[in-house]
């Protein structure tokens, strides 16, 4: 599944539990973190229902439910019922009389009174929590770090393998696994077409995207789904700028923090700290759809400013976002806040071999667009130039024109008749390429070469 596809089909934390099988979701049932999270993320009406029958130990009629709406809000009440089918929150029961019923999963009736109302164990131990941390880490600093990694890992995806040092093997992993990266003939990881839609988008996107991926790799690396799954949620309902024991995990979960902290979910000074925090990226990771903006991102607004002549300027020091600006821009001059370069035929026919398409190099020339571009154009909602825009569309047919295809020749026939048997047959088994009457010539593609000689030695032992 690709980034888009990915968002169009696991685009809340809803739609990514309901693509889990069902004794992974029974499993989170038995934590309140994940219990809590779901109830948290599903739709108002869907959260009534699930308050007034939270209580209730027996089925309720499925017609009382649907009494608590009017006429007027049957759509939503057929929304919030397919929730909380959906992930298997209630189920349906039939009821003395063979009348249809409501019924909460007892796992998560249980353990979402302990996640409102308090009670169970703690989700990190705190005998050992009873000093504070002498090296405490304020807000900013965790941010900091956050944004560090994760401008890190997206720095590998647009400048590999120069910055191979800078992560670590399971980031790769990953990468590659979510389709972001691929081998290229020279063995070497580059970006693919999902990787650059990956970096067109917003920081929160990106780690809900990046660790959907590395979650489907954990059976691989001997975790527990639904064990990192609850440890995850618990993160999310953490309080930033407090640290959590790690005292008591299991070696998998030790090994499992230790990859949030490469992908800047997490910050520990060292694995035998004994204490972590949580960043700002895992504390906004149950909700996909929140944004995620870090006190030190000095990069939030846009930085490009392109000229009717092709010449572009890009204000900014970040290395990251130079590098993203680099693979379809020729630098012609670099300052301390300030690179200058062209948009040529060379640097575009460049990124599109690397996979990039048109469509997207604009995409990422609207998003960051320069304020002063917007406040002096004549269309505010469409800044950039027009001529620039079509000349890299233009570019981009330029070379889709041709079409390769590995394809074998058949010439030389004795008869006019020869050549037409096997053209027509080549025609209808759907693998003819190009053929040419007057030199009676016929291309064939290369998986069809088979099939077409075989037929023509038949023909031949017949005629």
């Amino acid at each position: 599944m690709g980034v888009l596809e990915h968002f169009k089909e696991c685009k809340t934390l809803l739609d990514y539990l309901r693509t889990l099988p069902a004794d992974v979701i029974e499993e989170l049932f038995g934590f309140p973190s994940p219990c809590l999270a779901i109830f948290r993320e599903l739709p108002k009406l869907a959260q009534h229902y699930v308050l007034r029958i939270l209580y209730v130990e027996q089925a309720v009629p499925q017609a009382v439910v649907a009494s608590w709406v009017s006429q007027a809000n049957v759509k939503e009440h057929t929304q919030a019922v397919e929730a909380l089918n959906r992930i298997r929150v209630w189920n349906e029961a039939s009821m003395p009389g063979g009348l249809p019923g409501w019924i909460l999963h007892h796992l998560f009736r249980h353990n979402l009174k302990v996640a409102l109302l308090g009670g169970g164990q703690p989700w990190t131990n705190t005998h050992n929590m009873d000093s504070s941390d002498p090296k405490a880490r304020s807000i900013k600093d965790l941010d900091a770090y956050a944004l560090e990694r994760w401008e890190v890992m997206l720095h590998y995806l647009v400048e590999k393998p120069q910055k191979a040092d800078s992560v670590s093997r399971d980031t790769i992993t990953t990468l590659t696994h979510a389709g972001l990266m691929e081998q290229d003939a020279n063995s070497y990881p580059t970006i693919t077409n999902e990787g650059f839609q990956f970096l067109l988008l917003d920081t929160a996107s990106q780690v809900w995207y990046f660790v959907c991926k590395y979650l489907e790799t954990v059976r691989t690396r001997n975790l527990n789904l639904a064990e990192c799954l609850n440890f995850l949620f618990s993160l999310s309902f953490g309080t930033l700028g407090k640290d959590y024991s790690s005292e008591g995990m299991s070696e998998p979960m030790l090994n499992f923090v230790q990859h949030l902290r490469e992908f800047g979910l997490i910050y520990q000074r060292s694995r035998k700290a004994g204490r972590f925090y949580p960043t700002r990226l895992a504390v906004n990771l149950s909700s996909p759809s929140r944004k995620i903006h870090l006190d030190t991102d000095k990069h939030k607004t846009g930085f490009i400013v392109l000229e009717t002549n092709f010449r572009l300027y890009a204000y900014t020091d970040s290395d990251l976002q130079l590098a993203l600006v680099r693979m379809f821009t020729d630098f012609l001059y670099h300052f301390p806040n300030l690179v200058v370069g062209n948009v040529s035929r060379d640097s575009i026919r460049q990124a599109l071999r690397n996979g990039i398409s048109a469509d997207q190099i604009i995409s990422f020339l609207k998003m960051h667009v320069h304020p002063e571009m917007i406040k002096t154009s004549t269309t505010p909602n469409n800044p950039l130039p027009p001529t620039v825009v079509d000349q890299i569309r233009l570019w981009e047919m330029e070379r889709n024109r041709l079409t390769f295809v590995d394809s074998v020749l058949y010439n030389q026939f004795l008869s006019q008749r020869d050549y037409e048997v096997v053209r027509d047959y080549a025609q209808d088994i759907g693998v003819l390429v190009h053929m040419n009457d007057q030199k009676r010539t016929v291309v064939v593609t290369k998986n069809g070469h088979d099939d077409v000689k075989k037929f023509w030695k038949r023909h031949s032992k017949n005629s």
